[in-house]
């Protein structure tokens, strides 16, 4: 605590009575001084004039902080080795309206378990001022504290900013300001006088000084060790004195009339020069915290959370693009991608609004963003929503990628918009089979493109582990039901440990929903032991597969159980692209991490031989599966090759899913780019498919609704659709495709054509983006554009951002600013209460153009189980070829009269759809004869990817 103890010096040692004006030291808590002479106490009324007035402004201003934001209650963490008595710091919080917290360390905790805690309060939002005790600071420590939590102004950040004279961003610690006001009340800020700083040489003594020194002061500072302390002594007025002098030191360095300001008088007691300084009762020292540096740090916890709130504050971005130097002919996307090098990705998410805390960096292009984020900027007001689509493509693709990604540059290092991409992270058996990359091209891509297509933060291979630990448990439990009686499989799954037995949380959760209340293992009759202990999986209805991150063709099928372990326990299954699992699809449509791990519950693995679901909450996994997701939930920030954000979550399969990336990014880039701001995602494979499944699925889990739809149409792919001839990937194209053909491209257009009513159908302004490929004509863009524009589309333009980057999307992020002030009458094709059978039926009829349905045999018995399982009123998620708008992919344009066969009906319940199969879907892609990793290699020196696109 601190308090002004004014000395007699008749008290004073031998050699320094006579010679000190006054002492001013620091260490009783009651707002007195005293002589020792007398006994006589006389009241410190300035220093407690001024306790009392920085507490009523903190008061005020806190209490006008919680007008603006009621919910508003900030923090101040204590964290203390041992006990320690902050009683009079409390008393004061009370008053101004601030909570103190108190986090208890035994003395002796080692370093390590002091950071973990460090690390807690800096990470709890709520926590908006932290304190160490000298005890425990250290290097190490100070070096972890957040600088906007560090009141004390003890990090190197803090002292950094004082020493520059940035006051505004800086905590000045509490002890130095204390100094700072005594000298004030004894009228000895005067320009030209002198102070002299005598101790350790920290940081204390550092802030000191350059305090001193802005009032016009000149300030010296300097160590007991120093052999010229007398001579310093003697040229100065104030001497302050920060640590006790070592044993031994003489006293006679005092001159006549010094005034001398001690800090932390009880830590000089040891000291015998200064023994007669020494205070009989100080007081307790609460820490050595006086009731001035109290009060100050009470202050610097209400500025901090004054700063913190107008942190929420949405502003637009202080965002400084990278520059692009076209080249033409454009190089190859590797090239292109090393020739420019990224911000630090701490940069990045420093000028998008991101506080230090909310990212944790994987090498220093990428990071991960905490879902805190959302409860940050929960008052926010969010940007425009577009989505980017496609007509029905080439096997080639059509560039939604690079348009997503030449839009956002164009928005956000072009016309000085807040804007975001959300793109999906590429599967690696894309990436080292045929199709590449899916990180954009040319200038419009997220670079570095290594990362982003080669194991980005680990997501895919989370969910690899997850969905495999799942289809593990599975066969587990089966193989151990069918050899043990119910009483050793009870005595297995609750055993007795330390002669206690108790239910895990998630199996009383089993037990709840069997209908039996009891709790005690003990307790349980043999009906309801074998209840609990039988899941009575009907190994035929299996449907949950294993899962690698490669197209391994000779994975479809496969036997399991053939080793003499397994005990004749045979069955057939296969393997699926790690992408095709239910947990990418769940990562992918989550809201949170209550949400997640609910989801991963739900999912249903098999039927029991009652025709009742089995799901992971039933084997008891779907905790250890959320464990394995906690990280993989936040979405990746990356950038483009102009400085603006990405973020990078989720990749579910496109056929068997909805192929849209993350819920969560997209909510999490909203809120970042503001009201005025806008946010671009993409959805897989043509509007007929990856929008209509945005649409019905993603949208309805995340409540969110898009502003405009940007499709995606190429000459070359209205060329196939106006009866050009087949586009094979690996083979040159025909001349068809090469030279101007304005009937090819006109008769084509009527897949465009309908692609744009599809987006009407959801009442939604449309903007077509022609994808410009150097052998397109002038005549034939104008030609797409003209129909397009007659055809409902509220604008068409081309595009040139392959070659340009965002410089050559200008024209379009200009039309998608304009559609999305449009008014919109967004609206879903179906209501989920619709039978399941009509649901297939309005997409099949409205989005492909069929004639009607059939349903085989199967699909149909499926459609009747699901029903009967509670699961009628789930959208659907139809699962067939990209190719065509009908089941057959050689079938161009806009086929009509088909009946569209549904085969088999499947659910993911965890994920929260049906999914109807449409023809054959393979869940395992193969290698073609010359896979993309011919090409691939690695250089042993620089040990930079050779051959990647």
């Amino acid at each position: 605590m601190w308090t002004l103890l004014v000395r007699s010096c008749s008290r004073l040692p031998a050699g320094v009575r006579g010679r000190a004006h006054r002492l001013t030291a620091l260490g009783t808590e009651d707002g007195t001084v005293e002589a020792p002479a007398t006994g006589r106490q006389f009241p410190c009324t300035d220093v407690m004039r001024s306790i009392r007035q920085i507490i009523l402004n903190c008061k005020a201003e806190l209490v006008a902080l919680k007008k603006c934001e009621p919910g508003f209650h900030p923090r101040l963490a204590f964290l203390q080795a041992g006990d320690g008595d902050i009683s009079e710091v409390k008393k004061m919080a009370k008053e101004v309206g601030l909570h103190v917290v108190q986090v208890h360390l035994p003395e002796g905790t080692a370093t390590e378990e002091v950071v973990n805690e460090i690390i807690k309060l800096n990470e709890d939002p709520k926590i908006h001022g932290l304190v160490l005790p000298h005890s425990l600071v250290s290097e190490v420590t100070v070096s972890m504290v957040n600088p906007e939590k560090d009141i004390d102004g003890i990090t190197d950040v803090n002292l950094g900013r004082l020493v520059r004279g940035n006051l505004s961003e800086c905590f000045v610690p509490p002890t130095a300001s204390a100094v700072m006001e005594l000298l004030e009340q004894a009228d000895l800020l005067s320009l030209g006088r002198k102070v002299l700083i005598i101790g350790e040489g920290g940081s204390l003594e550092a802030a000191l000084q350059k305090l001193v020194q802005m009032e016009g002061l000149v300030a010296v500072s300097c160590q007991w060790q120093s052999t010229n302390v007398m001579e310093l002594v003697n040229q100065t007025d104030v001497v302050v004195v920060t640590s006790p002098a070592p044993e031994g030191h003489k006293d006679d360095w005092l001159r006549d009339n010094t005034t001398i300001i001690v800090y932390d008088l009880p830590a000089f007691s040891s000291s015998p020069s200064y023994q007669g300084f020494q205070h009989n009762e100080p007081g307790p020292s609460h820490n050595g915290i006086g009731l001035l540096t109290g009060a100050l740090r009470i202050k610097n916890t209400v500025e901090s959370s004054t700063r913190w709130l107008k942190q929420q504050q949405h502003k637009r971005w202080n965002l400084l693009p990278l520059k692009l130097h076209p080249i033409s002919p454009v190089p190859s996307d590797i090239e292109i991608s090393r020739a420019q090098t990224p911000k630090p990705v701490g940069i990045l998410a420093k000028e998008i609004g991101l506080h230090p805390t909310e990212i944790e960096a994987y090498g220093r292009n990428k990071a991960k963003v905490k879902l805190s984020v959302l409860d940050r900027l929960k008052g926010q007001e969010e940007g425009k929503y577009v989505l980017v689509a496609g007509i029905t493509p080439t096997p080639l693709g059509e560039g939604k990628s690079t348009v997503t990604i030449g839009l956002v540059q164009a928005l956000g290092a072009h016309l000085d918009v807040n804007a975001f991409a959300c793109v999906r992270q590429p599967s690696q058996g894309p990436t080292f089979g045929v199709k590449g990359g899916a990180a954009g091209g040319g200038y419009s891509q997220v670079i570095p493109m290594e990362e982003f297509n080669l194991h980005l933060t680990g997501d895919i291979h989370a969910i690899t582990a997850a969905n495999n630990l799942l289809a593990a448990a599975i066969d587990a439990r089966m193989l151990h039901e069918a050899t043990q009686s119910d009483q050793a499989l009870y005595n297995r799954l609750v055993p007795t440990v330390n002669r206690e037995r108790h239910f895990s949380a998630i199996q009383l959760a089993r037990l709840a929903r069997l209908g039996i209340q009891e709790k005690d293992p003990h307790a349980l009759t043999p009906g309801e032991i074998a209840k609990f202990v039988r899941l009575d999986i009907d190994p035929s209805t299996v449907t949950w597969q294993r899962v690698v991150d490669t197209n391994d063709r000779f994975l479809r099928k496969i036997t399991i159980g053939k080793s003499n372990t397994e005990k004749g326990f045979i069955r057939e299954a296969q393997f699926d692209i790690a992408v095709a699992s239910e947990i990418m699809a769940i990562l992918a449509l989550t809201d949170s991490l209550a949400d997640m791990r609910n989801r991963l519950g739900k999912i249903v693995v098999a039927n029991d031989r009652k025709g009742q679901p089995v799901t992971a909450e039933d084997l008891g996994v779907s905790g250890a599966l959320a464990v394995l997701m906690k990280d993989a939930i936040k979405p990746t920030l990356m950038q483009t090759l102009e400085g603006t954000p990405v973020f990078v979550h989720a990749g579910p399969f496109a056929n068997i899913a909805h192929g849209n990336s993350s819920v969560l990014a997209d909510k999490l880039a909203l809120k970042l780019v503001g009201k005025e701001g806008f946010v671009v995602t993409e959805a897989g494979f043509g509007a007929d498919i990856g929008m209509e499944k945005f649409f019905n699925i993603k949208c309805r889990a995340s409540g969110l609704q898009p502003d405009v739809v940007v499709l995606v149409a190429t000459i070359r792919a209205l060329k196939m659709h106006g009866g050009g001839p087949s586009v094979t990937a690996g083979k040159p194209l025909s001349k068809e495709y090469t030279e101007e053909n304005l009937k090819l491209v006109a008769d084509g257009c009527c897949n465009l054509q309908k692609q744009i009513q599809i987006a009407q159908l959801f009442g939604i302004p449309v903007v077509v983006a022609v994808n410009v490929f150097k052998t397109d004509s002038e005549a034939e863009i104008d030609l797409v554009c003209n129909i397009a524009k007659g055809s409902g589309a509220y604008d068409a333009v081309p595009c040139n951002h392959w070659a340009a980057g965002g410089r050559g999307a200008v024209q379009l992020a200009e039309a998608v600013r304009k559609a999305a002030d449009q008014k919109s009458s967004f609206r879903y094709l179906y209501d989920l209460k619709m039978p399941i059978v009509e649901k297939i039926r309005t997409i099949a009829q409205e989005v492909y153009g069929a004639e009607d349905i059939e349903l085989s045999p199967q699909a149909q018995s499926k459609v009747d189980l699901y029903v009967s399982q509670g699961f009628g009123e789930l959208p659907i998620c139809m699962a067939k070829t990209h190719l065509s708008l009908s089941h057959q992919s050689e079938r161009k344009g806009v086929p009509s009269g088909f009946i569209l066969p549904i085969r088999d009906v499947r659910a993911s319940i965890g994920a929260g759809f049906i999914y109807p199969l449409v023809g054959t879907m393979s869940t395992m892609p193969g290698l073609p004869t010359r896979p993309c990793f011919y090409d691939i290699d690695l250089d042993p020196d620089t040990e930079q990817v050779q051959g990647l696109f």
